[in-house]
C-alpha cells in the first residue's frame, strides 16, 4: 500500500489527526516545544499570546518542560495571558485542590507571567454571581483577540474541561453539576467521594471550538477506550470530546499506551500492509478468531480473505498451517509449574525446568498487590518447593481510612489496660491522634505517628497474607521506599535511595525469577514509578561483573493489577486456576482488611478487589476457552520482560 493509501486508510477510521509517543514524558516536551514556538513568534511579532490551559495530571510534565525552557533557554512569559479551563466550585484559591494553587505551584511561580495575565474561574463566588462572572470571563478572552491555543486533557466519560455528558456544542462558561464519574475519579485525592465538590465552572464547549489550535493530551492505557471513541466515534453529547472532531486544527497527542485502542494499532492490518512477524501473527488471528466467535482451529481461507488477512494467508499457504502454528503457540504458554517443571522437557514451556527449586522475588508495590495481581502463582510456588520471598515496595500507609487507625490506637490503649502494661505513651498517642482525625481537613497530611500506625496496619496484613501462603515471616521484606513517604498522594521522584534498596535486596537473594507489577500503561502511578525501579536496579546490577554469574539467570515475569489483563497475544505464561484455588485466592485477599468495605482509594470501581481480581481471571481463562483451548476456572497471566 503506498503512502498515499495508507493515509486514506487511516482517514476512514480517525476524524481527528493523533500523535502517538513512546512515553509521556516525549509527548509532553513536544506539546511544551509547539506553545514555546508560539509565545516566541509572538514576541518577535510584537504581539501578546493567549493561552487556554487545564490542570490535573495530564499537563504537568508540560509545566515542568515549560519551566525549563523559561530557566535555561529564557523563554519569557511576558506576552502571555492564560485562561484556566475549570475551577471547582465552591473551592477557596489557597486550598490544596484549588486549581489556582495547582497552576501556581505548577507554572505560574516559576515563570514570568505578570500576576493579572492568568485567569482562572472565581470558586468563592455567591453562587447567583456566578452567572455574570461566566459572561465577564468569555468577554475577557474576546477582548484580547481570542484563545490562540488550548491544552486539553480528556476525562474518562469523554469531558474536555468539566463539559460533562450531556453537554451541548453551543455551551458556554457556566456552573455545571459533576458527573459521578467525574467525582469517583477524584475520589482519591480528596480522600473519598465525599469529600468530592459537586459542582464546578467550566468553560463551555463553544469557547474551547473557537481556540485557534488545540491540543489534547491522553496517558495511559486508561484513557484508550474513550480516545479511540472520541477519535473513530460518532460526534455524540455523550463523548464531549468527539465535538472536537469539528474543529479544523486540533491534534491528540497521546504515548502509546493511549492509542492501543485505534484502529490504526488495534489491527493495523485494517488500515495498511504490515510486516506478519510473530507478534504481529497471533495478533491478527486472536482478533479474527475472538470477533469471529470462532476457536482459532475453525478459521477458513474465507475467514482471513474476507478481513483483509489475505496477505498473512498466503505466507503460510493454507489457513489450516496458520491456525496450528498459532495454536500451538498459545497452548505452550498455559503451565501448572510457574517454576517450571523438575524433569521434564522445558523446549515449549515458560519457565525453565533447572534448577528444580528456584529462588524467587515477588515484588508488590503495595502489600497486597501479590496476593490479589498473583495470589494463585504465589501459592503454587510455595507448594512446588521454591524458596519465595515478597518485596513489599511501599509501606501504603495512605490508602487507610483514618477511623480504622483510631481503632487500632485504641486497641493498643485497651490491651495495655486489660494486662497492666504501661499505657502513659499509647495513651498520649492515642488521644494525639484521634485529636488530630476529629480537626483533619480535607487531604491534610497525616501526622507521623498516624503514618506510622497506618503502616504498620499494613504490615500486618502482608504478614498474614504470608503466612496464609505459607512462606516464613522472614522473607516477608518491608522495603519501604522513600519515594512514596510522602503522606499525600502526590509522590516524590524516585532517586538512588530508591534503587539500592531495590538492588540489596536483588542482591541479597540472587533470584533466578522476579515477578513485578507491569502496569506500563500507567504512566503517573505507583506500580509504574516501582517498576521503573526495578528496570534500573536490574540494569545496575547487571552492569557490575560482580553479579554476571547470576544475574543472567535471573528472568523477570511482569504481572499485571486488579483492573485490567494482558492481551491474549501478548500472554507468555497463563497459570490455570482450579475453583477451590480460586477460593483460596480470595480468601488470602481477605486478610487485607484495611482494603475491604470502601477502600479510600476505590477509583470508578465500586466492587472490592478481590471480585475484580475474580473477574479478571476467569475472564482470561473465558479467552482461552473461546479460542479453542482447555476451559479453566481462572488463569494468572504473565509477559517476560527481557532486560
Amino acid at each position: 500500500m503506498s503512502n498515499s493509501s495508507a493515509n486514506q486508510g487511516r482517514a476512514r477510521f480517525e476524524r481527528i489527526p493523533t500523535q502517538i509517543y513512546s512515553n509521556s514524558s516525549l509527548a509532553s516536551v513536544a506539546v511544551a516545544k509547539e506553545i514555546a514556538d508560539l509565545i516566541r513568534q509572538r514576541q518577535q511579532e510584537g504581539k501578546h499570546v493567549v493561552l487556554g490551559l487545564a490542570t490535573g495530571s495530564t499537563p504537568i510534565k508540560v509545566y515542568k518542560e515549560l519551566i525549563r525552557l523559561h530557566k535555561e533557554e529564557g523563554l519569557s512569559f511576558s506576552n502571555v495571558y492564560s485562561f484556566n479551563l475549570d475551577e471547582y466550585f465552591p473551592m477557596q484559591p489557597d486550598s490544596v485542590h484549588s486549581y489556582v494553587r495547582f497552576m501556581e505551584d505548577q507554572l505560574f511561580n516559576y515563570v514570568d507571567i505578570p500576576k493579572g495575565n492568568y485567569n482562572i474561574p472565581d470558586g468563592t463566588l455567591p453562587q447567583e454571581q456566578i452567572a455574570d462572572f461566566c459572561i465577564a470571563y468569555e468577554q475577557k478572552i474576546e477582548d484580547l483577540g481570542g484563545l490562540d491555543f488550548q491544552l486539553l486533557g480528556i476525562g474518562g466519560n469523554g469531558h474536555i474541561g468539566f463539559n460533562e455528558p450531556g453537554s451541548l456544542q453551543n455551551s458556554r462558561t457556566r456552573l455545571i453539576t459533576l458527573d459521578q464519574v467525574t467525582r469517583a475519579a477524584a475520589a482519591g485525592e480528596f480522600q473519598g467521594l465525599r469529600n468530592v465538590p459537586r459542582k464546578a465552572i467550566t468553560t463551555g464547549v463553544s469557547t474551547i471550538m473557537k481556540a485557534r489550535r488545540i491540543v489534547l493530551m491522553g496517558w495511559g492505557e486508561g484513557k484508550s477506550s474513550i480516545v479511540a471513541s472520541a477519535v473513530e466515534g460518532p460526534i455524540t453529547d455523550q463523548v464531549p470530546a468527539s465535538y472536537l472532531q469539528l474543529h479544523t486544527n486540533t491534534t491528540f497527542v497521546i504515548d502509546e499506551a493511549c492509542s492501543s485502542e485505534l484502529t490504526k494499532i488495534k489491527t493495523p492490518w485494517a488500515v495498511e500492509s504490515v510486516v506478519w512477524d510473530n507478534a504481529m501473527t497471533k495478533k491478527a488471528v486472536c482478533h479474527l478468531a475472538l470477533t469471529l466467535g470462532k476457536s482459532i482451529l475453525k478459521l477458513t481461507n474465507k475467514d482471513y480473505n474476507d478481513n483483509g488477512m489475505g496477505d498473512l494467508l498466503s505466507k503460510y499457504g493454507h489457513a489450516h498451517d496458520l491456525n496450528i502454528d498459532v495454536f500451538n503457540q498459545l497452548q505452550h504458554t498455559i503451565t501448572g509449574w510457574p517454576g517450571g517443571k523438575p524433569n521434564a522437557d522445558d523446549s515449549t514451556r515458560p519457565e525453565r525446568a533447572q534448577p528444580a527449586k528456584k529462588r524467587v522475588i515477588i515484588f508488590s508495590p503495595h502489600p497486597d498487590d501479590d496476593i490479589i495481581s498473583m495470589g494463585g502463582t504465589f501459592q503454587r510456588l510455595h507448594d512446588q518447593g521454591h524458596e519465595v520471598h515478597v518485596g513489599y515496595q511501599t509501606s501504603g500507609n495512605i490508602a487507610v481510612a483514618d477511623d480504622e487507625a483510631v481503632r487500632f490506637a485504641e486497641f493498643v490503649v485497651n490491651f495495655n489496660n486489660k494486662f497492666g502494661f504501661d499505657n502513659s505513651n499509647a495513651c498520649k498517642v492515642y488521644n494525639d491522634i484521634a485529636s488530630f482525625v476529629k480537626a483533619k481537613k480535607t487531604s491534610q497530611i497525616d501526622t507521623h505517628e498516624l503514618r506510622q500506625i497506618k503502616g504498620m496496619m499494613r504490615v500486618g496484613e502482608a504478614k498474614a497474607t504470608c503466612r496464609f501462603v505459607g512462606i516464613p515471616e522472614e522473607n516477608a521484606h518491608f522495603m519501604n521506599l522513600p519515594f512514596y513517604e510522602t503522606g499525600a498522594v502526590q509522590k516524590n521522584p524516585p532517586t538512588d535511595v530508591d534503587i539500592e534498596i531495590t538492588m540489596d535486596l536483588i542482591k541479597q537473594i540472587k533470584p533466578h525469577q522476579i515477578f513485578a507489577a507491569g502496569d506500563l500503561a500507567d504512566p503517573h502511578g505507583t506500580h509504574k514509578v516501582c517498576l521503573d525501579v526495578i528496570f534500573e536496579a536490574l540494569k545496575r546490577l547487571k552492569a557490575d561483573p560482580a553479579n554476571a554469574e547470576w544475574i543472567k539467570d535471573c528472568w523477570l515475569w511482569l504481572y499485571r493489577g486488579a483492573w485490567a489483563e494482558w492481551d491474549i497475544h501478548e500472554i507468555e505464561m497463563a497459570v490455570p486456576m482450579s475453583p477451590e484455588q480460586v477460593l483460596i485466592k480470595r480468601f488470602g485477599i481477605w486478610k487485607h482488611q484495611s482494603q475491604k468495605d470502601g477502600v479510600v482509594f476505590q477509583g470508578q470501581d465500586a466492587r472490592e478487589f478481590w471480585q475484580r481480581a475474580e473477574e479478571r481471571n476467569s475472564g482470561t481463562a473465558q479467552l482461552y476457552d473461546k479460542l479453542g483451548l482447555s476451559d479453566y476456572a481462572a488463569m494468572e497471566a504473565f509477559v517476560r520482560w527481557h532486560y
